[in-house]
Parts: structure tokens; sequence; C-alpha cells
């Protein structure tokens, strides 16, 4: 049983979901040797992706740019894989769904769709699965420190 104390540690995270090819590319990383010390989640790799694609000067249109240009051409049926996400980042998911280029009378798209395009512009990142390794201690310093955590 956890104590009390483990409980109130513990970061809340948001269930969304990713296109299987990205989902795919996350599972890569997760079981690639580069992967340790400490060995990120899913949580912490899909938030990865979320900063690095949300967070870059050009992010915002470059995400844009994948969503109707690459995205669309695909099976919109494609599979997906349910992901848990920390909830800062998932808050960056929810701030680019409600943006001006995601409302009327431009077309609607949902949550996997953003949260897919973000694992696609990490993917496309020159050192794509270094970059979100980085991305990803970066978040975890970000999560300590919201806790109250030094760092010495």
């Amino acid at each position: 049983m956890a104590s009390p104390i483990d409980r109130e540690d513990r970061q809340p995270t948001v269930q969304t979901g990713v296109w299987i090819e990205e989902h795919d590319w996350l599972h890569r990383i997760f079981k690639s040797p580069e992967n340790r010390s400490p060995k990120f989640r899913f949580p912490d790799l899909l938030g990865a992706c979320v900063s690095l694609a949300v967070d870059s000067s050009d992010g915002q249109q470059r995400l844009v740019e994948y969503l109707e240009t690459r995205l669309t051409q695909r099976d919109p049926k494609t599979e997906r894989r349910s992901c848990d996400i920390w909830s800062a980042q998932f808050e960056q998911l929810m701030e680019a769904h409600r943006a001006a280029w995601n409302r009327f009378p431009n077309p609607m798209f949902e949550i996997d769709h953003i949260t897919t395009g973000c694992v696609a512009i990490a993917m496309s990142l020159p050192d794509g699965q270094a970059s979100v390794l980085r991305q990803a201690r970066l978040n975890l310093l970000a999560r300590a420190k919201a806790r109250g955590v030094t760092t010495n």
C-alpha cells in the first residue's frame, strides 16, 4: 500500500491517443539503449514530443502545416494507441486545440491529431530520438522544481 507521501508526490497524467506509426516510434525510443538512467516511460516521451513541437519558435506553424498537409492525407480510420501524458504537456495540447487556427471557419483537429502531429515533428528532427530524451530530462527537472525540489 502506498504511503500518504507517495500519493502526494505522484504527478497526474491524462490519457490521449497517438496514431500507430508515431506510437511505434515512441516505443522504439522507450526500448532504445539510450533510454537509461533514468528510463523514461511513455508519459515522459510523449510529453517531450509535445514540448519540442509547441515550445519552439516555429512550432505552431510546423504543427499546423503537418496537420493540414500530411495528416489529412492519411486514412482517418488509422489505428491509434492510448498513451498517458503529464498534465503540464496535456495543457500545452489543449492550448493548441483552442488556438485560432483550430476554430471556425478552419477545420477542427482533435487532440489525438495534435498529439500525433507533435510526435511527427519530433520524428522529423535530425536528432529526433536524442532531442526527445534531452527534453524528457528538462521536463522532469521542471516537474521537480514545481514540487519545490531544489537542485544544488
